[in-house]
C-alpha cells in the first residue's frame, strides 16, 4: 500500500456513484486503517457565517460549507492555509500550506498560523484495503496536488482543470462532456 496522504483524488469520469461523480478528493489521511478525504469540489448552498458568524478566521470564497463526502454528513472539518510567520497551535500540517484545523479550538478562537480556512460537512472514508481497491481497479487518479487546488477559488472547474494539466489520456477525460449522450 502506498500512501494518498496529501495528494489529490481525481475521479473517473463515468465512475457511477453519485457521491464521487466527478469529483477531486484531498488525502487527509491513508494508512493500513483506511484514510479519509474530503470532496474539494462540491460547495454547497449554506453560508458559514449564517452558521458561525465569529471565527476570527476569513473563510475562504466560496464562504460556504462543501460537501467533503458521504461519511458523517453532521460532522464538520476544516482545512486552512497555514501563515507565512508563526507556529501552529491547534493545526495540524498535512502537505504544503494546508492544514486541518481542530473545529473546536477554531469556534472558541484558540487557533494560531492559519490565515484562511474552509469547511466541510462530512467526509469520504474507506475501510482497511477499500480504497486500495478502488484505485487498482482505475477508480481514481491519484495526483499532487497544485499550490491552489486544495483551496481553490472556483471548485465548479477544478475536475476539469486537474485532469487537463496532466496531459495525454488525462487531459482528454477533462473534456468528458457532462451529459455523454449530447456528444
Amino acid at each position: 500500500m502506498e500512501t494518498t496522504a496529501g495528494r489529490l483524488l481525481v475521479s473517473a469520469p463515468d465512475l457511477g456513484d453519485d457521491n464521487f461523480d466527478r469529483t477531486v478528493v484531498f488525502m487527509v489521511d491513508h494508512d493500513g486503517d483506511g484514510a479519509l478525504g474530503l470532496v474539494l469540489n462540491r460547495p454547497g448552498a449554506a453560508r458559514v457565517v449564517d452558521h458561525l458568524p465569529d471565527l476570527g478566521i476569513p473563510v475562504i470564497e466560496p464562504a460556504v460549507f462543501f460537501s467533503g463526502g458521504p461519511v458523517a454528513p453532521g460532522a464538520v472539518l476544516v482545512l486552512g492555509r497555514m501563515t507565512a510567520t508563526g507556529p501552529l497551535r491547534n493545526a495540524v500540517g498535512v502537505r504544503g500550506p494546508v492544514v486541518v484545523v481542530d473545529v473546536e479550538r477554531l469556534v472558541e478562537a484558540d487557533v494560531d498560523g492559519v490565515d484562511g480556512l474552509r469547511l466541510f460537512s462530512g467526509y469520504s472514508g474507506w475501510g482497511p484495503g477499500q480504497l486500495d481497491g478502488e484505485l487498482a481497479a482505475g477508480v481514481w487518479q491519484v495526483v499532487d496536488a497544485g499550490p491552489d487546488d486544495v483551496l481553490c477559488a472556483d471548485p465548479e472547474t477544478l475536475w476539469r482543470s486537474i485532469l487537463r494539466r496532466q496531459g495525454g489520456r488525462s487531459a482528454s477525460l477533462g473534456l468528458f462532456p457532462d451529459d455523454p449522450s449530447v456528444n
